[in-house]
């Protein structure tokens, strides 16, 4: 049984900044003087950010860890199924940073910048350095929504990334919705304790302290995004009593075999992160080289049942494009046999009727 849930020690550094530019690229190896022409188009589109910690863990422009985040001339070609808005978060935004898709709940967008730029984001048509911060104005614009829509009762905040911004900042969001009696739950999505675990100190953690139900909310798609580091960053937050959670995107060339995802999500147990959701890719433009057809991803998972403790099984899903949300896609194990009864699939592949059970 696999169990790759330590990291490799990080190779020397590569970068004292975060590489931002096809020069930067060049500079540091990880592109070659022939692609240049073809990034610069691609930079035009496309911003690039790679964070000192992340881009040491890159030990080929191919590996898991670089095509996650290395620019590909193939990103300018659009494919006649995807879309700059894959999932409707602009036609089900009421107000500037509110998307409002469940009935439930909302998500905030206060800033559409991250810490690292992903080749295969959905939201790459829109984040970037000119997305910027919600002003002052805007912001409440914003909350003042959530306050008159006493039917939430959960808000996601995204981006871009939450933890870019200030503590300040985040500490008056957390306070506003404290204010809100029908805010129950808070969710952070965020991206930056394996992309930039620095930012995620004391003084932000201290931040996110909320009575409400908070959660974080850790994006990774590779066991070896868990760097020592990054654990610490996350152990900060739980240290406040804030649970974590994992999501990822099932990715062709990064964690699309059975070894690869069983050491992501063995990894992340051992991290105290609950995996939560493993995404089929959104159809954004130029991501079709990141894409693994859903029955595939279902054998993948299939493939690990009965390998991988329950505590580490994420909810494969699917957000259905035009912004119809997310249902889940995950193996099926119950048939209906030619009697009526149903029928459930082993993890060995043997079947079994269930007697009691008609389909």
């Amino acid at each position: 049984m696999t169990s790759a849930v330590t990291p490799p020690p990080p190779r020397p550094a590569t970068a004292s900044r975060t590489l931002r530019s096809v020069t930067d690229l060049l500079a540091a190896g990880l592109v070659t003087p022939a692609q240049v022409p073809a990034l610069e188009d691609v930079a035009r589109q496309y911003a690039t950010a790679i964070p000192p910690a992340f881009a040491d863990l890159i030990e080929t422009p191919d590996d898991p860890i670089g095509r996650q985040v290395i620019p590909d001339g193939a990103e300018i070609h659009t494919d006649t199924t995807e879309d700059p808005d894959p999932i409707g978060d602009d036609a089900l935004s009421p107000v500037p940073g509110i998307v409002h898709r469940y009935a439930d709940r909302a998500l905030l967008k206060p800033l559409l910048v991250c810490p690292l730029y992903c080749r295969f984001c959905f939201r790459r048509e829109h984040v970037g350095p000119g997305g910027g911060v919600l002003d002052d104005a805007a912001l409440e614009h914003a909350l003042d929504w959530l306050r008159t829509h006493t039917g939430i009762h959960e808000v996601v905040m995204t981006g871009g990334d939450p933890l870019m911004l200030s503590a300040r900042r985040m500490r008056a969001i957390m306070q506003a919705l404290e204010g809100m009696d029908h805010i129950h739950t808070i969710r952070i999505h965020s991206r930056v304790p394996v992309a930039d675990p620095g930012r995620l100190d004391d003084e932000m953690a201290d931040a996110l302290e909320t009575t409400r139900s908070m959660w974080l909310v850790v994006h990774v798609n590779h066991a070896r995004e868990l760097t020592p580091q990054a654990r610490a960053a996350i152990r900060r937050v739980q240290a406040r009593a804030i649970p974590v959670l994992g999501q990822s995107v099932l990715l062709r060339g990064v964690n699309d075999t059975p070894q690869a995802l069983e050491a992501l999500l063995r990894a992340q147990v051992a991290a105290r992160i609950r995996p939560y959701y493993l995404h089929q890719l959104d159809p954004a433009p130029g991501t079709a080289r990141f894409h693994v057809p859903i029955r595939e991803g279902q054998r993948l998972l299939a493939s690990l049942r009965g390998r991988v403790t329950g505590i580490a099984w994420p909810t494969y899903v699917l957000d259905i494009p035009g912004g119809h949300g997310k249902v889940p896609i995950a193996p099926g194990y119950l048939h209906e046999g030619p009697d009526g009864t149903l029928h459930a699939t082993a993890p060995d592949g043997t079947i079994h009727r269930l007697a009691r059970e008609r389909g």
